[in-house]
């Protein structure tokens, strides 16, 4: 049991770091289409990957952990209610849509939706004013290929986790 639980901390530190280490390489990647808001996401990946190989509320830790760290790091305080309204929504549907018999990149792909949503949310709070809706179709799109991609990816880290531990077990 002791082996067990020194294993888990050491999973769910390395899923933090690795969380935190994406979103600072992301930092340093020009990725422009001249629309702001839109990221590849990589730190998503890890998010993605912990709801299916750890207990949900280590998964949710990681999250937001990651939001924090990365926002007080590379950001500021508007960066930190974006990221964490948007994180926050798009992790309560992709539990919710774990337990459906939905792929692991359709999850993925709702999460890169609703994170875009909760961004859209806050940004209308923050700004005072619905207009900023209007710009949500473009973000629904990139949303959906980023949450594609990171899904894709999440995938074969997860099938790669269950191999090694069906492994172990025999």
């Amino acid at each position: 049991m002791k082996n067990s639980k020194v294993k888990n901390t050491a999973l769910f530190a390395m899923m933090v770091a690795l969380a935190f280490t994406f979103s600072y390489l992301e930092s340093l990647i020009p990725f422009n289409f001249g629309i702001p808001g839109i990221k590849l996401g990589f730190a998503n990946l890890v998010i993605v990957v912990a709801l299916y190989i750890m207990k949900p509320s280590y998964a949710f830790a990681i999250a937001v952990i990651r939001i924090f760290l990365a926002g007080l790091t590379f950001g500021n305080f508007y960066s930190i209610s974006y990221s964490l309204c948007g994180g926050l929504l798009s992790f309560a549907v992709m539990l919710l849509a774990r337990k459906t018999k939905l792929s692991i990149i359709g999850v993925s792909m709702l999460g890169g939706i609703f994170h875009n949503l909760g961004q859209i949310i806050m940004a209308a709070i923050l700004m005072q004013t619905v207009r900023i809706v209007y710009y949500f179709p473009v973000l629904l799109i990139a949303g959906l290929a980023t949450g594609f991609l990171i899904g894709t990816i999440s995938k074969i880290i997860i099938d790669r986790f269950k191999k090694i531990s069906k492994n172990k077990t025999e």
